[in-house]
């Protein structure tokens, strides 16, 4: 529980359906020394799900997870931005504070089966394995940051949100008598607080500070940057330096701590390969097959052939050249509305 109303009206229909509800929220994580919260469990947040729980009548606790959170998702991050990359730590968060260091937390709670309020949906096959599949509402449909999850938690997993719209769920709330009915959506990076994730940077990792050259594709010199970490693949504003055309960020070259900067066609590229890749069913399929790819959570999917290798990475071929295929975010592939898996894009 988040306090928000979607986790809110999840507890309140599980409730509804006769189960036995225990609301659970992790205290996480937020810079020492400055008038700021985790967005995910401000101290309001935490007064709101406690008053939630117990206009339910449910029991509720509060679980300390800052150090964790920090060692593994921060971390993460950091580390991320660093090299040249530009993470999504959500999925990190999924993997190993919701369902790892959350999920081992509800079972000693008593709980059989963990309930969160993603906007995503659950089937079981007829092989008894279970299928994520996109939330019936298209525009807060989240499989895409689920799809780091296995079998192993799945079995144990209840997401009953992904049947309905947002506005739907409000109106449930309402219903429900919540008193978080109208409480707007979080939005950005929980931890990073105030300001641009680039202040952050400077503020928790100096090291990301390292200025270098702004080169074009030729190798001549444009300007300085004042650190790779703060720029992303097809960056255009912020870059400091002026051109007869407008000039994108192709990529970061970390070798030279060079950014290489040129037009907006030689962005797109048709091809990409993903490392780490976690296949929902538990096992990769066969042979290589057409799928729609996302390759970051609000983008539009897109076709191509997915090849498996032995290496535990995905070789994607799409039908169109794309111009924002970012190292470090995840490409998520689909059939359908079943979520297959993902992993993350490595070149």
């Amino acid at each position: 529980m988040s306090g928000g109303v979607d986790s809110s009206v999840t507890a309140a229909l599980l409730k509804e359906r006769g189960y036995n509800v225990i609301g659970v929220m992790l205290r996480l994580w937020s810079e020492s020394g400055r008038e700021m919260e985790n967005r995910c469990c401000t101290v309001d947040a935490l007064n709101d799900a406690r008053s939630i729980a117990g206009a339910l009548d449910i029991p509720f606790y509060a679980i300390d997870a800052k150090e964790v959170f920090r060692d593994v998702v921060v971390e993460y991050f950091i580390d991320g931005y660093t090299q040249g990359l530009t993470p999504n730590p959500c999925l990190v968060c999924n993997r190993h504070i919701r369902w790892e260091f959350m999920f081992e937390r509800a079972h000693a709670l008593g709980g059989d089966y963990m309930a969160t309020g993603h906007y995503a949906r659950l089937r079981r096959g007829e092989d008894g394995k279970v299928q994520l599949l996109k939330g019936v509402d298209p525009g807060k449909d989240q499989s895409y940051v689920l799809h780091v999850l296995g079998q192993d938690v799945l079995q144990h997993t209840m997401l009953p949100l992904g049947e309905y719209t947002k506005e739907e769920v409000r109106g449930m709330a309402q219903e429900f008598n919540l008193s978080v009915a109208d409480r707007p959506d979080s939005q950005d990076l929980c931890f990073v607080g105030e300001g641009e994730y680039g202040d952050f940077l400077r503020r928790v990792a100096p090291q990301a500070e390292s200025p270098g050259p702004i080169l074009s594709p030729a190798g001549e010199r444009l300007g300085e940057h004042p650190g790779l970490a703060f720029f992303t693949i097809g960056q255009r504003r912020g870059l400091g330096i002026s051109a007869p055309h407008p000039l994108y960020v192709l990529r970061k070259d970390l070798a030279r701590n060079a950014l290489i900067v040129g037009h907006r066609d030689e962005l797109e590229k048709d091809h990409l390969t993903a490392r780490d890749v976690n296949w929902i069913a538990g096992a990769p399929p066969q042979q290589p097959f057409r799928a729609e790819v996302k390759i970051r959570y609000t983008a539009r999917p897109v076709t191509g052939m997915v090849t498996p290798t032995e290496q535990g990475e995905a070789r994607v071929q799409f039908d169109e050249p794309l111009s924002d295929i970012t190292p470090g975010q995840a490409a998520v592939f689909y059939t359908g509305e079943v979520c297959l898996g993902g992993g993350i894009i490595k070149q």
